[in-house]
């Protein structure tokens, strides 16, 4: 195979590759990649078909690569960094896309293992998206408080469907757990109620993670169990 022959063949598979369509000398003169006639090209193509590399699907359509076209291609023609700039912009889409996904999966992961360590709600703040998880309303609405208040639990069942993102708009909060309890401009409908806060970071994206409950929680196992949910978390930045 001479020198334009291997040419030939390597931009015949690039067009192959982006088309999908046969390849004729008129679309190869086109590129203006080839210095020579239009007969010339017919010829090297026929050589190229004769030697196995190129196959013609129809008498009159052009030629596509063959199997052992593709070897040759891969093995002596193809130019990955040709591609580069490309492969890295699609790459670095996709890259944030899959580490978004896994920061909001190891959020949701570690409310579902707080609100199995505690009898309260645990939530948290999803980095990325405008919205809140929570689990542990059951756990709530079996405590006394609720169980003879059908109206408080109803208050507390209303602001973690609609109202807790806003609610975590308006407290302070830092990398040490706060204190909201009975709190009558925070907390306003479910005042009985107490809610704790603290922050923390994945990948530089800032979240708060808590726990709310009655007033009569209990505090320190509480800021332990949030401590020690909040530092996993942490420990994935």
């Amino acid at each position: 195979m001479n020198e334009r022959q291997s040419k030939l063949l390597a931009a015949i598979i690039d067009q192959f590759i982006e088309t999908a369509l046969p390849v004729g000398s008129k679309k190869l003169l086109e590129s203006g990649e080839f210095i020579c006639s239009s007969a010339t090209i017919r010829n090297e193509m026929g050589q190229l078909e004769d030697e196995g590399f190129l196959e013609q699907p129809h008498i009159s359509s052009g030629r596509i690569p063959t199997a052992i076209g593709y070897r040759m291609y891969v093995r002596d023609f193809m130019k990955p960094s040709a591609r580069e700039k490309t492969v890295k912009k699609r790459f670095e889409s996709l890259r944030e896309q899959y580490f978004q996904r896994k920061d909001q999966e190891r959020v949701y992961e570690a409310v579902a293992l707080m609100a199995r360590m505690i009898p309260n709600v645990a939530f948290a703040s999803v980095p990325h998206k405008d919205r809140v998880y929570y689990m542990g309303l059951a756990n709530v609405l079996k405590q006394p408080e609720f169980q003879s208040n059908p109206l408080l639990a109803s208050d507390v069942a209303e602001l973690l469907e609609k109202g807790l993102s806003d609610l975590l708009d308006q407290v302070e909060v830092d990398d040490k757990v706060r204190y909201y309890i009975g709190d009558e401009h925070i907390l306003g409908n479910i005042q009985s109620c107490s809610m704790m806060v603290t922050e923390y970071k994945v990948r530089d994206q800032r979240g708060v993670i808590g726990v709310l409950g009655p007033m009569r929680m209990d505090y320190a196992y509480n800021t332990v169990a949030l401590d020690m949910v909040a530092d996993l978390l942490r420990s994935y930045s």
